[in-house]
């Protein structure tokens, strides 16, 4: 981040930017009165960006968005929950470019600046008749307070809304990004079942929206892990419509560093938002790397580290059983030396030059597992290679939820 940079967080969502409106309802995806139609709309269009799942099995949104982002512009959003849209085949594809085409036709703007967004059951075709009645409702009811509403329909296991926003003086105009996301259970690095939308007024080439929106997603969205799964829809999205007035921002500029520092700041308050709502979480880790050959190796040992069940059950039960820890990094598969290794929880080491450091420290170590939210520490060496990430223990709740998730 820009040393000079002053963030300040604000409210009003998705809405906060300058001439952004949303909306959410119930439109009967949901068999339950739950809110599960969003729509977020721009005055005017302008660019979007996007990043989507590793998986290779795509929802037909996700597909119809990897099509319309070639277009490089965008003024809508509509997503809806309760229903993935995947593994849905011709029907799922031509449900998403139908919903696309209603929502354009009602808003009176081009069909290729409507983006389209699904989550939940995935192999289920949509209840497009109640969706025919849902969006020409929510288009009417979009409002600059629409945002609270638009946040808590795009949610499926979540137990909390995913909201923020935040400004920057870039130059002499205020710049304000606003965001809403929604994601509990399989989250993991490469996106997860996550949905995350992005507004802002900035002026900026699609381009360098683009690569601001890749930079951060890499060091927020794909840096949280709940169970080591990913999914079919994850999409983040970002929209941009020039209203702050700004100078035009291209990429590589100290503009455009100070424009990507604050979207990267939004979007790991939303991640970390995901990561403490983790489906049965009850604690948020975060895991630090360093010492390693390269940033690659890194990754991988904080990875294996964070995704290993022995590690989360560990946490979970306030444990500070380490050899699980060091089990996971000699498991991880890069080259290392024992003698290396240090490990700690918060300042807490309980293992130098590979070899536990003594009883006590162990008991200090298992006081700091008591903390909700806690830091372990791994040194391989005096290489440069570092990563950071954000986990949850595993719970009993996480095997309740997961158990029943369709019934």
């Amino acid at each position: 981040m820009p040393k000079t940079l002053s963030i300040k967080k604000v409210s009003g969502g998705v809405t906060a930017p300058k001439g952004f409106l949303a909306a959410g309802i119930h439109a009967g995806v949901k068999p339950s009165q739950a809110l599960d139609l969003a729509l977020v709309m721009s005055e005017r269009p302008g660019p979007i960006a996007g990043v989507f799942t590793k998986n290779q099995i795509l929802a037909a949104p996700v597909i119809l968005n990897q099509h319309q982002i070639k277009k490089k512009t965008g003024q809508a959003i509509v997503v809806n929950s309760g229903n993935a849209n995947a593994c849905t085949g011709t029907q799922g594809l031509a449900d998403a470019k139908e919903i696309q085409k209603l929502t354009a036709q009602l808003l009176g703007i081009p069909k290729h600046t409507v983006f389209v967004g699904s989550t939940g059951v995935i192999g289920r075709t949509l209840p497009m008749t109640a969706l025919r009645k849902g969006i020409p409702t929510i288009v009417k009811r979009l409002s600059p307070s629409g945002h609270i509403r638009a946040a808590r329909a795009i949610m499926t296991t979540d137990t909390i809304s995913k909201e923020f926003a935040c400004q920057t003086k870039i130059g002499r105009h205020v710049i304000t990004i606003g965001g809403m996301a929604k994601g509990s259970g399989m989250i993991h690095p490469n996106m997860a079942t996550m949905l995350a939308y992005l507004t802002t007024d900035v002026a900026i080439t699609p381009q360098a929206l683009q690569r601001a929106l890749t930079q951060a997603v890499d060091h927020s969205f794909n840096c949280i892990s709940v169970d080591n799964d990913s999914s079919t829809n994850d999409t983040v999205l970002c929209l941009a419509n020039g209203l702050a007035n700004n100078t035009l921002i291209t990429h590589g500029t100290q503009h455009w560093m100070a424009f990507q520092a604050l979207l990267q700041h939004a979007c790991e308050f939303l991640a970390l938002k995901i990561c403490r709502d983790g489906e049965g979480a009850t604690k948020l880790v975060t895991i630090k790397v360093e010492g390693t050959k390269s940033h690659c190796d890194a990754k991988q040992i904080a990875e294996t580290i964070a995704t290993s069940m022995l590690v989360k059950t560990a946490i979970f039960g306030e444990d500070p059983n380490w050899g699980r820890i060091i089990a996971a990094i000699g498991r991880a598969g890069i080259p290392l030396n024992p003698k290396n290794i240090s490990l700690k929880f918060n300042e807490v080491f309980v293992v130098q030059g590979g070899q536990r450091v003594s009883t006590q420290a162990d008991k200090q170590a298992q006081k700091v597992m008591r903390q909700k939210e806690l830091t372990l520490s791994v040194s391989m060496g005096k290489g440069p290679g570092s990563h950071r990430l954000w986990t949850t223990d595993l719970s009993y709740g996480y095997v309740k939820i997961n158990a029943s998730y369709t019934t």
